[in-house]
């Protein structure tokens, strides 16, 4: 284990003899133990980037001298209409600003179909702000919740000769950023990469000698531009690559990237996400994140400093460690169950955490049992214990909740959950703990599907 996965190499320090001695002689977890223990990459952590919306993306690379279409940001039909007017526009483009793939092709609660329209006249702009503004747009990626829609941007029409597409991205595969740049642009990516793989190309940078003359000319050559247009691409590509570097980007995509029919060579759209490590060194960028964007569980686990990646099963998991916790989640998968999330409360956590990480994973409603999994080296477990047990009386719980505790204190722990008159199932085993988990999940997913109530605390 590399010394860098400091929580999950203190675990593997202080308990290796017992790990081995209840998990490696159990011979259908062999193999998910000998990936834990010898694996070089982290198997998963949370990693949030924060992805802004595109009429801040369009303004950053506006400030960084990258030609975009002039446009502004309204949040009322009025704005929009003295938008139009300040530009002197005839025509104009509405887009709505929904932190989700697909736009166009979307749907609006009030009805209005497409996230971005082309109006003619003021009237026919004002009129698709009303069914934006205050709406809810459903994509393909919104699912069936949707996403607000608080604010469009307002940008002038301009006319394409060819659509492109480019993006920056980091790629583990070459060791830094990669461009990735096509002649199919206007369209998804992912059909391109479907449908015409050969569409697709990558130029890898070397992220130490910053970008060359040599990677500019190899896009401009997949682009086949010439003259004046050459030039700016390769402006455009040098200004995009800094602004991807100085700013901590992990994507930038610009979709398309247009050749106009006036000569000029623009960037129409423009997602860009960052990395939340490094959100110290840009306060000002990180403050635009638009939290109504978010699923409110990753909010609420970004508030209480919990480490969580909803899923789609209907066991919840509570483990401390990325390691253990996904160890949890394959031997509950080998269970024939489906894990609810990824939860890691971290060597540190509270009483209060770990309170905050049950009201997030009992808000699922697809949640039908909750299994807590807690190997204590840095973490106590009777902190955890105390964690579960204010949980279960503050948010009156009523689905079965199955713990696991091992380590530091657990005596302890195991003495608070024997005293208290909730209905706790103390598993010391954890096989048997999924077991029990995936087993419970069914009995209560068969109730709620009969209609027949499950009270678990009587004891089972």
């Amino acid at each position: 284990i590399n010394a860098e996965y400091g929580e999950f190499q203190t675990f593997i320090n202080y308990n290796v003899k017992l790990f081995i001695e209840t998990i490696m002689n159990r011979g259908q977890l062999a193999s998910c133990c000998k990936r834990l223990l010898t694996s070089r990459t982290p198997l998963v952590t949370q990693h949030r980037k924060l992805n802004l919306h595109e009429h801040y993306s369009l303004a950053l690379l506006d400030q960084e001298g990258v030609g975009v279409p002039r446009g502004a940001v309204a949040k009322t039909p009025s704005e929009v209409k003295s938008i139009i007017e300040g530009f002197g526009l005839s025509d104009a483009v509405l887009k709505a600003q929904v932190l989700a793939g697909g736009r166009g092709k979307g749907h609006f609660s009030s009805g209005l179909k497409g996230g971005v329209k082309i109006c003619y006249n003021i009237e026919e702009a004002v009129s698709s702000s009303e069914g934006m503004l205050g709406h809810t747009l459903f994509t393909k990626q919104t699912g069936e919740q949707g996403r607000p829609c608080n604010d469009v941007l307002v940008c002038e029409r301009v006319y394409c000769r060819k659509e492109f597409y480019f993006a920056i991205v980091m790629d583990r595969a070459v060791n830094g950023p990669c461009m990735i740049v096509s002649t199919q642009g206007g369209m998804n990516i992912e059909d391109v990469a479907r449908d015409t793989p050969d569409a697709i190309h990558k130029i890898p940078v070397d992220i130490e000698a910053g970008i060359s003359d040599k990677e500019m000319e190899a896009v401009a050559d997949v682009l086949d531009l010439q003259g004046d247009q050459r030039v700016q691409l390769k402006s455009h590509v040098e200004k995009l690559y800094n602004l991807f570097v100085k700013y901590d980007s992990t994507l930038l995509e610009i979709n398309p990237l247009a050749e106009l029919t006036d000569g000029r060579v623009l960037c129409l759209d423009c997602k860009i996400n960052f990395d939340d490590n490094a959100e110290y060194r840009h306060p000002d960028l990180f403050s635009k994140r638009d939290w109504s964007q978010e699923d409110k569980r990753d909010v609420d686990a970004n508030n209480a400093g919990l480490n969580y990646i909803g899923l789609d099963g209907s066991i919840g998991c509570l483990v401390n460690g990325a390691g253990l916790a996904m160890a949890t989640m394959d031997v509950i998968k080998l269970h024939g169950g489906d894990p609810a999330n990824f939860l890691d409360v971290g060597g540190g956590a509270t009483s209060e955490q770990v309170t905050e990480a049950f009201k997030i994973i009992s808000s699922d409603p697809k949640v039908k049992a909750i299994l807590v999994n807690i190997f204590g080296g840095i973490m106590r477990c009777d902190v955890i214990a105390q964690g579960i047990l204010d949980a279960a009386t503050n948010l009156k719980m009523d689905i079965p909740l199955i713990v696991r505790l091992q380590g530091t204190n657990v005596n302890e722990a195991k003495a608070l959950m024997a005293l208290s008159n909730i209905k706790i199932l103390p598993i010391d085993d954890l096989d048997d703990a999924a077991s029990m988990a995936v087993k419970l999940s069914d009995i209560v997913s068969r109730a709620q599907e009969l209609k027949v109530k499950v009270d678990f605390s009587l004891g089972i």
